[in-house]
């Protein structure tokens, strides 16, 4: 059994914008003894489900600005919490949180919850474990909305990534409000605040240390076989839909990465800029990319 701690629910009370009602899965496969927490908001009959993945080290709390705007328009959107993070249970060793423990967990919850129809909807580590779905399920999956991720491909990342993987590893316990604040761009106090709330202390975040250390800058790395096989299938078998929005301000995953991920990806449309967007572009340009690419999908609802 998995040794791992459960953040209390008082830590979840009052945060801005938040009043989504939880949703928890336990003993998936391989994942017994584990409860993993999800959103499930809009219509539940709708025939089209967003499936919103957030990365590191945020969680759900990411896409409070954007599902308003799909439930608005009819639409169904799951957004769960990997496990490590968010109002998901988290394991207590750093040795737990592999590639696969992530990826094999968003195909499980995929599974269980038999969604069909899926738009995935994407952003930083998010995308590096989303992207690699589709291939696998391509029947499940219909559009993609990309925000400021990439995939893995066994290169050295650069020296801004190393410098953002030392801002998270070089400390035991990483302040996440400076983080936000910093990768977010115009951000309120209570807001970044919300991202520390999974994390009483630091024997939370093993999840949150780790994630770097699995961005695979090495061919033999875990991840890397299934990531080009990925970047393979959107280059020259993705049949559906694609938007991309781009925080401008990010040097991390910014626009020289989204343009790459826009040649590779096959009939990806212009991106939309957000001027003010950081890394976490979500929090600058959450309803105007929500809206804009409800538009560009045709599911603005009559």
């Amino acid at each position: 059994m998995i040794e791992k701690l459960r953040t209390p629910d008082e830590r979840f009370t009052n945060l801005p914008d938040y009043n989504f009602t939880p949703n928890y899965i336990e003993n998936l496969k391989g994942y017994e003894g584990l409860r993993a927490h999800y959103l499930d908001e809009g219509n539940p009959d709708s025939e089209e489900v967003f499936l919103c993945l957030h990365g590191e080290p945020s969680w759900s709390y990411l896409y409070r600005k954007m599902i308003p705007i799909f439930s608005a328009n009819g639409i169904r959107s799951i957004a769960p919490d990997l496990y490590g993070f968010g109002k998901s249970d988290k394991p207590v060793s750093e040795d737990v949180y592999t590639f696969d423990f992530h990826r094999n967990f968003l195909i499980q919850l995929i599974e269980t919850l038999n969604l069909k129809n899926i738009t995935l909807v994407c952003q930083d580590w998010g995308g590096l474990l989303g992207l690699t779905l589709p291939m696998d399920m391509p029947e499940r999956f219909k559009r993609l909305l990309i925000m400021n991720t990439a995939l893995i491909n066994g290169q050295p990342a650069g020296p801004v990534f190393a410098e953002w993987k030392n801002e998270i590893t070089g400390q035991e316990n990483v302040d996440l409000v400076k983080l936000f604040k910093k990768h977010a761009p115009g951000i309120k106090n209570d807001e970044a605040k919300a991202y520390e709330a999974p994390f009483p202390d630091a024997s939370y975040k093993a999840g949150v240390r780790k994630f770097p250390h699995l961005v695979a800058e090495k061919p033999d790395m875990d991840g890397v076989e299934t990531s080009l096989r990925a970047a393979g299938y959107w280059n020259r078998q993705w049949k559906g839909e694609s938007f991309m929005a781009v925080g401008m301000k990010d040097p991390m995953l910014g626009p020289p990465v989204m343009n790459y991920m826009k040649e590779l990806i096959k009939g990806c449309p212009e991106p939309l800029e957000v001027p003010e967007g950081g890394h976490f572009v979500q929090e600058a340009g959450g309803q105007v990319i929500a809206q804009k690419a409800l538009e560009h999908f045709g599911m603005i609802k009559k």
